[in-house]
């Protein structure tokens, strides 16, 4: 657990599931939410020691022209190359962990969330006081991705294949909200659950002070 006296919700989803609809609505309360994929494009920013890392390791080639990082190219690159792909998780997976902490140790709001599509997956569920699962089934994932993405239907299944099974999130998270209904509904029930992070963060609080 992660020493800090916020209260941390993890929050996760598979594609396609609306978890940035659920915390992007939480986060109008007043909620900090810290987003482990906005993070991971931080920590590869122009200028970081990050993106400084891939260059010495895969070239100047793998820049676009305005000298950001060419994320298709490198994506092409991994996925063919099993060494590189863990080379590449060696080198940004302590630096998006060590940013991500410290963005939660200094949010201040009631409680904080960690939005993290691979929470489980990246054990990142040991840094939180609960974890919330946004649940949708694999057909709503196929269908929201393919209308919302330029992507067709086996590429969606294949990143869903790659990430943990539905039914395993289901039993690892605390908390599930179906969000296989209209949008309004979910964000009442989003509500009530808010209600009671909001007293699970008091408590929190008082037992540490």
């Amino acid at each position: 657990m992660l020493k800090t006296n916020n209260w941390i919700l993890g929050v996760t989803g598979g594609i396609g599931a609306g978890k940035t609809a659920i915390t992007a609505h939480l986060q109008q309360k007043g909620v900090v939410v810290v987003d482990a994929d906005v993070v991971a494009r931080e920590v590869v920013a122009i200028g970081s020691s990050g993106l400084q890392a891939i260059v010495d390791e895969f070239g100047s080639d793998i820049l676009l022209a305005d000298g950001n990082l060419d994320r298709a190219k490198l994506r092409t690159i991994i996925f063919a190359d099993e060494q590189k792909k863990q080379w590449l998780n060696a080198l940004l997976h302590p630096l998006i962990r060590n940013a991500l902490l410290a963005q939660l140790s200094a949010a201040q709001s009631d409680y904080v969330i960690l939005s993290a599509p691979l929470l489980f997956e990246n054990g990142l569920e040991r840094y939180c006081d609960a974890t919330l699962l946004i649940d949708v089934a694999v057909e709503t994932q196929i269908t929201r991705t393919t209308s919302r993405d330029e992507v067709d239907t086996e590429q969606v299944e294949r990143i869903i294949a790659a990430q943990m099974p539905r039914a395993e999130k289901q039993e690892k998270a605390d908390y599930i909200l179906d969000n296989d209904r209209p949008l309004a509904q979910s964000l009442l029930a989003a509500d009530k659950l808010h209600d009671e992070f909001l007293n699970l963060a008091k408590e929190k609080l008082i037992i540490n002070n």
